[in-house]
């Protein structure tokens, strides 16, 4: 029988979730959300309402970082391949700002991202660099090679020149003046990429947690102003932990309860480029983890099973918030960069097991919520008409919920586990089970499948 479940519930007339249209490989905003009728979920239940869609995920979300520091072998490959990975951003990290990226590795990586068959994001050197050579990089990419790279990022983490490059006095105003520079002179080159920026790290929810210059300057807003007409993406940062420079790695319970910030960084950026630009350009995420420190070993650094069960609820909170763009740090381990990577030199780490569950999620993000705000829950259709539902205890405790379908027939044809036991594994449960009362181990991920 159809697994199908008729739900009561009183209607709330809110704003939906801002939505981007995607062309064939790209994004775009500037759209005004219209209104949606958002259902009440009853105390003990999580409900889908697969008919109310809160827009297109962008398949961008599921990006990484990778650099010439790590090397992809014959045997990391297949793991590289099977990662669900949509996009790489390259060099990531410190290392474009402290080299010149060369032609035969704009090769390497094409090459590599072809393989994986990832769309390629490049970041061209600022500090160091020049609008010539920045230019010069297009020219080899995009007219000598054809290879046709859209995504262009110019330098990384301005907001630290002052601090880790040695340059005190460099602020909001140089940067501005300088971004705009290499942008321009890449655009002559190739009028159709697609620029990103500023790049900033740290970026909080609010004017006083997000970065200032040396002079007191707001970094995002006085980008905005200056270079809000010229901008494709607005890119940010953010390592939530730790918390001061020297600081301890998170605690689990530390992790668990920092998914939650995205709910408020994300309105807070749309907001201030609303009001700065007067356009709602499209989000981008391009370096995240949990820790900016190479971390490892630990029970909630970055190589922790802890670590995927945070970055799950972090990657289905951005989606929620229509970000067009998340790359996570890193692809690969390497010993320079501790804990980062989905997977080490030799085996997957458990967050990479987050793409695989990830995967199966569909292209139309529909309205999916539980009454307790320890369980992430997150649904989308797919253009076959099938529907998946994935649900994260963030708590320590286990519970029982039932998931409830509003409105539609759909049979449920596989439940799949993620815990600390045995990773990712298939479930033998029943649509009755699953509508009746699911139990949710504490820390665990369950993926539900219908059709």
């Amino acid at each position: 029988m159809p697994y199908t479940r008729h739900y009561r519930h009183i209607v709330l007339v809110v704003l939906a979730w801002v939505a981007f249209s995607l062309a064939a490989c790209g994004v775009s905003g500037e759209q005004t959300p219209p209104a949606i009728q958002l259902p009440e979920v009853a105390a003990g239940t999580c409900l889908v309402a697969p008919d109310i869609s809160l827009g297109t995920i962008n398949p961008f979300v599921y990006g990484v970082n990778h650099g010439p520091w790590a090397v992809i072998t014959d045997k990391t490959l297949p793991f590289a391949q099977a990662a669900g990975v949509t996009m790489v951003r390259f060099p990531g990290g410190n290392w474009g700002d402290e080299n010149d990226l060369q032609p035969y590795q704009i090769d390497q990586f094409v090459q590599l991202a072809e393989q994986m068959g990832s769309e390629v994001s490049l970041t061209v050197r600022l500090f160091g660099g020049s609008p010539e050579k920045a230019a010069a990089l297009v020219q080899y990419a995009n007219i000598d090679n054809d290879y046709g790279i859209r995504y262009w990022a110019i330098g990384n983490e301005p907001t630290l020149y002052a601090t880790s490059r040695g340059a005190p006095d460099y602020g909001v105003e140089q940067f501005n003046t300088e971004w705009r520079a290499f942008a321009e002179a890449m655009r002559v080159v190739d009028e159709s990429i697609v620029l990103i920026g500023p790049e900033l790290h740290q970026f909080g929810p609010d004017l006083q947690s997000t970065p200032k210059d040396p002079f007191g300057l707001d970094w995002m807003s006085g980008f905005l102003e200056a270079n809000g007409d010229l901008v494709d993406i607005v890119s940010i940062h953010r390592y939530p932990f730790p918390q001061g420079r020297g600081g301890p790695a998170a605690t689990v319970e530390e992790l668990a309860a920092a998914s939650a910030e995205w709910d408020a960084i994300i309105p807070y950026l749309r907001q201030l480029i609303l009001e700065k630009t007067g356009r709602d350009l499209p989000i981008a995420v391009t370096e995240v983890n949990s820790h900016w420190s190479n971390a490892i070993g630990g029970e909630a650094t970055p190589d922790s099973y802890m670590n995927a069960i945070w970055w799950a609820d972090v990657l289905g909170r951005m989606i929620k918030n229509q970000v067009a763009i998340v790359n996570y740090f890193s692809l690969q381990s390497h010993p320079s960069i501790g804990g980062y990577g989905l997977f080490s030199r030799s085996e997957p780490r458990p967050t990479y097991y987050v793409y695989q569950i990830y995967q199966q999620l569909g292209e139309n993000l529909v309205f999916a919520a539980c009454d307790d705000p320890g369980l992430g829950m997150y649904a989308a259709t797919a253009s076959d008409g099938s529907l998946t539902a994935i649900l994260i205890n963030l708590g320590s405790e286990a519970v029982t919920r039932p998931v409830m379908i509003d409105g539609e027939n759909f049979d449920l044809i596989s439940v799949w586990g993620f815990d600390e036991a045995e990773l990712l594994h298939e479930l033998t449960l029943t649509a009755d089970e699953v509508g009746s009362g699911l139990h949710i181990p504490g820390y665990s991920i369950i993926l539900l499948k219908y059709e």
